[in-house]
Protein backbone atom coordinates (compact mmCIF):
# COMPACT_ATOMS: atom_id res chain seq x y z
CA UNK A 1 0.00 0.00 0.00
CA UNK A 2 1.46 3.33 -1.06
CA UNK A 3 1.71 6.52 0.97
CA UNK A 4 0.52 9.91 -0.20
CA UNK A 5 3.27 12.53 -0.47
CA UNK A 6 2.25 15.83 1.15
CA UNK A 7 5.40 17.89 0.48
CA UNK A 8 5.10 21.21 -1.37
CA UNK A 9 1.31 21.04 -1.53
CA UNK A 10 -1.11 23.98 -1.61
CA UNK A 11 -3.79 24.44 1.05
CA UNK A 12 -6.44 22.82 -1.16
CA UNK A 13 -4.05 19.98 -1.96
CA UNK A 14 -3.30 19.51 1.75
CA UNK A 15 -7.02 19.29 2.52
CA UNK A 16 -7.42 16.70 -0.24
CA UNK A 17 -4.41 14.77 1.03
CA UNK A 18 -5.75 14.80 4.58
CA UNK A 19 -9.12 13.49 3.35
CA UNK A 20 -7.37 10.83 1.29
CA UNK A 21 -5.26 9.73 4.26
CA UNK A 22 -8.39 9.27 6.37
CA UNK A 23 -10.05 7.35 3.53
CA UNK A 24 -6.93 5.21 3.16
CA UNK A 25 -7.09 4.28 6.84
CA UNK A 26 -10.76 3.37 6.48
CA UNK A 27 -10.03 1.25 3.40
CA UNK A 28 -7.28 -0.55 5.30
CA UNK A 29 -9.76 -1.32 8.10
CA UNK A 30 -12.27 -2.61 5.54
CA UNK A 31 -9.68 -4.91 3.96
CA UNK A 32 -8.62 -6.22 7.37
CA UNK A 33 -12.19 -7.11 8.34
CA UNK A 34 -12.93 -8.76 4.98
CA UNK A 35 -9.75 -10.85 5.22
CA UNK A 36 -11.05 -12.41 8.44
CA UNK A 37 -13.77 -14.16 6.45
CA UNK A 38 -12.58 -14.27 2.83
CA UNK A 39 -9.27 -16.10 2.45
CA UNK A 40 -7.09 -15.07 -0.48
CA UNK A 41 -8.93 -13.78 -3.57
CA UNK A 42 -7.25 -10.38 -3.15
CA UNK A 43 -7.98 -9.37 -6.74
CA UNK A 44 -11.67 -10.29 -6.42
CA UNK A 45 -12.02 -8.38 -3.15
CA UNK A 46 -10.22 -5.37 -4.61
CA UNK A 47 -12.36 -5.15 -7.77
CA UNK A 48 -15.62 -5.63 -5.86
CA UNK A 49 -14.63 -2.93 -3.38
CA UNK A 50 -13.59 -0.62 -6.22
CA UNK A 51 -17.08 -0.91 -7.71
CA UNK A 52 -18.69 0.04 -4.39
CA UNK A 53 -16.20 2.83 -3.63
CA UNK A 54 -16.82 4.24 -7.11
CA UNK A 55 -20.56 4.22 -6.39
CA UNK A 56 -21.58 1.50 -8.83
CA UNK A 57 -22.72 -2.09 -9.19
CA UNK A 58 -20.67 -5.23 -9.76
CA UNK A 59 -21.33 -8.61 -11.40
CA UNK A 60 -19.43 -11.52 -9.85
CA UNK A 61 -19.04 -14.45 -12.24
CA UNK A 62 -17.77 -17.85 -11.14
CA UNK A 63 -18.73 -21.47 -10.63
CA UNK A 64 -20.70 -22.40 -7.48
CA UNK A 65 -18.93 -22.60 -4.13
CA UNK A 66 -16.30 -19.86 -4.55
CA UNK A 67 -17.64 -17.64 -1.74
CA UNK A 68 -19.28 -15.08 -4.02
CA UNK A 69 -22.34 -14.89 -1.79
CA UNK A 70 -20.20 -14.84 1.34
CA UNK A 71 -18.15 -11.95 -0.01
CA UNK A 72 -21.25 -9.86 -0.66
CA UNK A 73 -22.79 -10.52 2.76
CA UNK A 74 -19.42 -9.79 4.38
CA UNK A 75 -19.16 -6.45 2.56
CA UNK A 76 -22.62 -5.54 3.81
CA UNK A 77 -21.45 -6.12 7.39
CA UNK A 78 -18.08 -4.39 7.00
CA UNK A 79 -19.43 -1.33 5.16
CA UNK A 80 -22.30 -0.92 7.62
CA UNK A 81 -24.93 -1.10 4.89
CA UNK A 82 -28.50 -2.28 5.24
CA UNK A 83 -28.44 -5.40 3.07
CA UNK A 84 -30.98 -7.77 1.60
CA UNK A 85 -30.66 -10.86 -0.56
CA UNK A 86 -32.78 -12.20 -3.40
CA UNK A 87 -32.30 -15.70 -4.77
CA UNK A 88 -33.23 -15.40 -8.42
CA UNK A 89 -35.31 -18.21 -9.91
CA UNK A 90 -37.18 -18.59 -13.23
CA UNK A 91 -40.55 -17.99 -11.52
CA UNK A 92 -39.44 -14.84 -9.67
CA UNK A 93 -41.77 -11.93 -10.43
CA UNK A 94 -40.91 -8.19 -10.49
CA UNK A 95 -43.17 -7.63 -7.47
CA UNK A 96 -41.07 -10.13 -5.50
CA UNK A 97 -38.17 -7.65 -5.80
CA UNK A 98 -39.83 -4.24 -6.01
CA UNK A 99 -42.79 -4.78 -3.68
CA UNK A 100 -46.52 -4.58 -4.30
CA UNK A 101 -49.69 -2.82 -3.25
CA UNK A 102 -51.97 -4.56 -0.78
CA UNK A 103 -55.48 -3.64 0.24
CA UNK A 104 -56.09 -2.56 3.85
CA UNK A 105 -59.42 -2.15 5.58
CA UNK A 106 -59.76 0.13 8.61
CA UNK A 107 -62.21 -0.09 11.51
CA UNK A 108 -64.93 1.77 9.58
CA UNK A 109 -64.70 -0.66 6.70
CA UNK A 110 -63.00 1.82 4.40
CA UNK A 111 -60.53 0.18 2.04
CA UNK A 112 -57.31 1.63 0.72
CA UNK A 113 -54.15 0.45 -0.95
CA UNK A 114 -50.82 0.41 0.86
CA UNK A 115 -47.43 -0.17 -0.76
CA UNK A 116 -45.32 -2.89 0.86
CA UNK A 117 -41.67 -2.38 -0.07
CA UNK A 118 -39.72 -5.28 -1.50
CA UNK A 119 -36.13 -6.34 -0.79
CA UNK A 120 -34.77 -3.87 -3.35
CA UNK A 121 -35.25 -1.12 -0.76
CA UNK A 122 -31.84 -1.76 0.77
CA UNK A 123 -28.48 -0.06 0.53
CA UNK A 124 -26.84 -3.27 -0.65
CA UNK A 125 -28.89 -5.72 -2.71
CA UNK A 126 -27.42 -9.12 -3.33
CA UNK A 127 -28.89 -10.59 -6.51
CA UNK A 128 -27.93 -14.25 -6.33
CA UNK A 129 -27.73 -16.13 -9.66
CA UNK A 130 -29.22 -13.19 -11.51
CA UNK A 131 -29.23 -14.97 -14.87
CA UNK A 132 -31.87 -17.42 -13.61
CA UNK A 133 -34.57 -14.72 -13.57
CA UNK A 134 -36.82 -14.07 -16.56
CA UNK A 135 -36.22 -11.03 -18.78
CA UNK A 136 -39.32 -9.38 -17.28
CA UNK A 137 -37.82 -9.51 -13.79
CA UNK A 138 -34.39 -8.46 -15.02
CA UNK A 139 -35.90 -5.37 -16.69
CA UNK A 140 -37.53 -4.34 -13.40
CA UNK A 141 -34.14 -4.45 -11.73
CA UNK A 142 -32.57 -2.49 -14.58
CA UNK A 143 -34.57 0.68 -13.88
CA UNK A 144 -33.57 0.62 -10.23
CA UNK A 145 -29.88 0.12 -11.05
CA UNK A 146 -29.79 3.05 -13.45
CA UNK A 147 -32.32 5.52 -12.04
CA UNK A 148 -32.21 4.69 -8.30
CA UNK A 149 -35.97 4.65 -7.99
CA UNK A 150 -38.86 2.35 -8.85
CA UNK A 151 -42.35 3.10 -10.10
CA UNK A 152 -45.32 1.17 -8.72
CA UNK A 153 -48.86 1.94 -9.96
CA UNK A 154 -47.61 5.28 -11.30
CA UNK A 155 -46.06 6.29 -7.98
CA UNK A 156 -42.32 6.92 -7.69
CA UNK A 157 -40.40 5.50 -4.73
CA UNK A 158 -36.76 6.51 -4.24
CA UNK A 159 -34.28 3.85 -3.20
CA UNK A 160 -32.01 4.28 -0.15
CA UNK A 161 -28.67 6.00 -0.60
CA UNK A 162 -26.12 4.71 -1.19
CA UNK A 163 -27.62 1.93 -3.32
CA UNK A 164 -25.52 -0.89 -4.76
CA UNK A 165 -26.35 -4.13 -6.52
CA UNK A 166 -23.80 -6.93 -6.24
CA UNK A 167 -25.02 -9.74 -8.45
CA UNK A 168 -23.64 -13.25 -8.84
CA UNK A 169 -23.80 -15.40 -11.93
CA UNK A 170 -22.69 -18.93 -12.76
CA UNK A 171 -20.87 -19.14 -16.10
CA UNK A 172 -22.04 -22.70 -16.69
CA UNK A 173 -24.45 -23.39 -19.52
CA UNK A 174 -27.43 -24.75 -17.64
CA UNK A 175 -31.08 -25.27 -18.41
CA UNK A 176 -33.36 -22.56 -17.11
CA UNK A 177 -30.98 -19.60 -17.42
CA UNK A 178 -31.59 -16.32 -19.24
CA UNK A 179 -28.46 -14.48 -20.41
CA UNK A 180 -28.50 -10.88 -19.23
CA UNK A 181 -29.32 -8.43 -22.04
CA UNK A 182 -26.60 -6.04 -23.14
CA UNK A 183 -28.40 -3.02 -21.68
CA UNK A 184 -28.46 -4.65 -18.25
CA UNK A 185 -24.83 -5.77 -18.41
CA UNK A 186 -23.82 -2.20 -19.26
CA UNK A 187 -25.28 -1.05 -15.92
CA UNK A 188 -22.64 -3.01 -14.05
CA UNK A 189 -19.54 -0.93 -13.44
CA UNK A 190 -17.32 -4.01 -13.34
CA UNK A 191 -17.50 -7.70 -14.13
CA UNK A 192 -15.43 -9.55 -11.55
CA UNK A 193 -14.31 -13.04 -12.54
CA UNK A 194 -13.98 -15.31 -9.49
CA UNK A 195 -11.52 -18.16 -9.90
CA UNK A 196 -10.54 -21.13 -7.78
CA UNK A 197 -8.50 -20.37 -4.62
CA UNK A 198 -4.78 -20.97 -4.33
CA UNK A 199 -3.61 -24.13 -2.54
CA UNK A 200 -2.63 -22.38 0.71
CA UNK A 201 -5.89 -20.44 0.78
CA UNK A 202 -7.96 -23.56 0.15
CA UNK A 203 -6.16 -25.37 2.95
CA UNK A 204 -7.04 -22.50 5.30
CA UNK A 205 -10.65 -22.64 4.11
CA UNK A 206 -10.84 -26.34 4.97
CA UNK A 207 -9.34 -25.86 8.43
CA UNK A 208 -11.07 -22.64 9.48
CA UNK A 209 -14.60 -23.24 8.22
CA UNK A 210 -15.26 -26.79 9.41
CA UNK A 211 -14.74 -26.33 13.14
CA UNK A 212 -17.09 -25.35 15.92
CA UNK A 213 -16.92 -21.63 15.17
CA UNK A 214 -16.16 -19.33 12.25
CA UNK A 215 -14.62 -15.88 12.17
CA UNK A 216 -17.01 -12.95 11.91
CA UNK A 217 -16.40 -9.58 10.33
CA UNK A 218 -17.49 -6.38 12.06
CA UNK A 219 -18.35 -2.96 10.66
CA UNK A 220 -15.35 -0.79 9.72
CA UNK A 221 -17.37 2.20 8.44
CA UNK A 222 -21.03 3.15 8.03
CA UNK A 223 -23.16 4.25 5.08
CA UNK A 224 -22.51 7.94 5.75
CA UNK A 225 -18.75 7.46 5.69
CA UNK A 226 -18.99 5.39 2.50
CA UNK A 227 -20.84 8.25 0.81
CA UNK A 228 -18.08 10.66 1.90
CA UNK A 229 -15.40 8.41 0.37
CA UNK A 230 -17.42 8.13 -2.85
CA UNK A 231 -17.59 11.95 -3.07
CA UNK A 232 -13.85 12.19 -2.41
CA UNK A 233 -13.14 9.81 -5.29
CA UNK A 234 -15.14 11.98 -7.68
CA UNK A 235 -13.09 15.01 -6.56
CA UNK A 236 -9.72 13.37 -7.17
CA UNK A 237 -7.72 14.97 -10.00
CA UNK A 238 -7.10 13.05 -13.19
CA UNK A 239 -4.48 14.07 -15.73
CA UNK A 240 -5.11 14.71 -19.41
CA UNK A 241 -2.77 11.85 -20.28
CA UNK A 242 -4.91 9.38 -18.32
CA UNK A 243 -8.13 10.75 -19.86
CA UNK A 244 -6.57 10.40 -23.31
CA UNK A 245 -5.50 6.84 -22.49
CA UNK A 246 -9.06 5.97 -21.38
CA UNK A 247 -10.55 7.44 -24.56
CA UNK A 248 -7.99 5.69 -26.73
CA UNK A 249 -8.53 2.29 -25.09
CA UNK A 250 -12.35 2.46 -25.13
CA UNK A 251 -12.51 3.69 -28.70
CA UNK A 252 -9.99 1.08 -29.87
CA UNK A 253 -12.40 -1.62 -28.64
CA UNK A 254 -15.07 -0.49 -31.14
CA UNK A 255 -15.08 -1.86 -34.68
CA UNK A 256 -14.70 0.71 -37.43
CA UNK A 257 -12.28 2.90 -35.47
CA UNK A 258 -9.13 1.75 -37.27
CA UNK A 259 -7.88 -0.97 -34.93
CA UNK A 260 -7.11 -4.11 -36.96
CA UNK A 261 -7.59 -6.54 -34.05
CA UNK A 262 -11.00 -5.10 -33.18
CA UNK A 263 -12.18 -4.85 -36.77
CA UNK A 264 -11.35 -8.51 -37.30
CA UNK A 265 -12.81 -10.02 -34.12
CA UNK A 266 -15.35 -7.65 -32.49
CA UNK A 267 -19.01 -7.42 -33.51
CA UNK A 268 -19.82 -4.44 -31.26
CA UNK A 269 -17.86 -2.59 -28.62
CA UNK A 270 -18.28 -0.47 -25.49
CA UNK A 271 -20.22 2.78 -25.37
CA UNK A 272 -19.41 5.97 -23.43
CA UNK A 273 -20.53 4.38 -20.16
CA UNK A 274 -17.36 2.27 -20.28
CA UNK A 275 -15.27 5.44 -20.26
CA UNK A 276 -17.32 6.83 -17.37
CA UNK A 277 -16.73 3.60 -15.44
CA UNK A 278 -13.00 3.82 -16.17
CA UNK A 279 -12.84 7.44 -14.97
CA UNK A 280 -14.38 6.50 -11.63
CA UNK A 281 -12.66 3.16 -11.10
CA UNK A 282 -9.15 4.40 -11.91
CA UNK A 283 -9.58 7.05 -9.21
CA UNK A 284 -10.89 4.45 -6.76
CA UNK A 285 -7.97 2.11 -7.54
CA UNK A 286 -5.47 4.92 -7.00
CA UNK A 287 -6.94 5.71 -3.59
CA UNK A 288 -7.16 2.00 -2.75
CA UNK A 289 -3.40 1.77 -3.34
CA UNK A 290 -2.55 5.00 -1.52
CA UNK A 291 -2.21 7.41 -4.45
CA UNK A 292 -3.93 10.75 -4.96
CA UNK A 293 -4.32 10.51 -8.74
CA UNK A 294 -4.74 7.62 -11.19
CA UNK A 295 -2.01 6.49 -13.57
CA UNK A 296 -1.83 4.67 -16.89
CA UNK A 297 -1.26 1.42 -14.98
CA UNK A 298 -4.72 1.82 -13.42
CA UNK A 299 -6.26 2.12 -16.88
CA UNK A 300 -4.51 -1.01 -18.12
CA UNK A 301 -5.28 -3.01 -14.97
CA UNK A 302 -9.00 -2.21 -15.17
CA UNK A 303 -9.40 -2.77 -18.91
CA UNK A 304 -10.64 -6.36 -18.60
CA UNK A 305 -13.19 -5.99 -15.76
CA UNK A 306 -14.64 -2.82 -17.30
CA UNK A 307 -14.68 -3.79 -20.98
CA UNK A 308 -15.29 -7.54 -21.14
CA UNK A 309 -19.06 -7.42 -20.50
CA UNK A 310 -19.48 -4.48 -22.88
CA UNK A 311 -18.14 -6.22 -26.00
CA UNK A 312 -19.18 -9.12 -28.21
CA UNK A 313 -17.10 -11.14 -30.66
CA UNK A 314 -18.08 -12.04 -34.19
CA UNK A 315 -19.25 -15.58 -34.94
CA UNK A 316 -16.02 -16.27 -36.83
CA UNK A 317 -13.88 -15.14 -33.87
CA UNK A 318 -15.82 -17.39 -31.48
CA UNK A 319 -15.52 -20.30 -33.90
CA UNK A 320 -11.75 -19.79 -33.92
CA UNK A 321 -11.65 -20.08 -30.13
CA UNK A 322 -11.07 -16.38 -29.45
CA UNK A 323 -12.33 -14.80 -26.26
CA UNK A 324 -13.11 -11.21 -25.33
CA UNK A 325 -10.27 -11.36 -22.81
CA UNK A 326 -7.82 -12.21 -25.62
CA UNK A 327 -8.90 -9.14 -27.58
CA UNK A 328 -8.69 -6.85 -24.54
CA UNK A 329 -5.25 -8.22 -23.66
CA UNK A 330 -4.07 -7.42 -27.17
CA UNK A 331 -5.51 -3.90 -26.99
CA UNK A 332 -3.73 -3.28 -23.68
CA UNK A 333 -0.43 -4.51 -25.16
CA UNK A 334 -0.88 -2.06 -28.04
CA UNK A 335 -1.65 0.74 -25.57
CA UNK A 336 1.52 0.02 -23.58
CA UNK A 337 3.76 0.33 -26.65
Amino acid sequence: MGMINSTEASLDDKAMIASAERALADIAAIREQVSKVIFGQESVVEKTLLAVLAGGHALLVGVPGLAKTKLVTTLGDVLGLGASRVQFTPDLMPSDILGSEVMDQDETGRRSFRFVKGPIFAQLLMADEINRASPRTQSALLQAMQEYHVTIAGQRYDLPAPFHVLATQNPLEQEGTYPLPEAQLDRFLLQVDVGYPELADERRILLDTTGMSEAKASAAIDAGRLSEIQKLIRQMPISDSVVDAILSLVRSARPGQGNATTDKHVAWGPGPRAGQAMMLCTRARALYQGRLAPSLDDVHALAEPILQHRMALTFVARAEGMSVRDVISDLVKQART
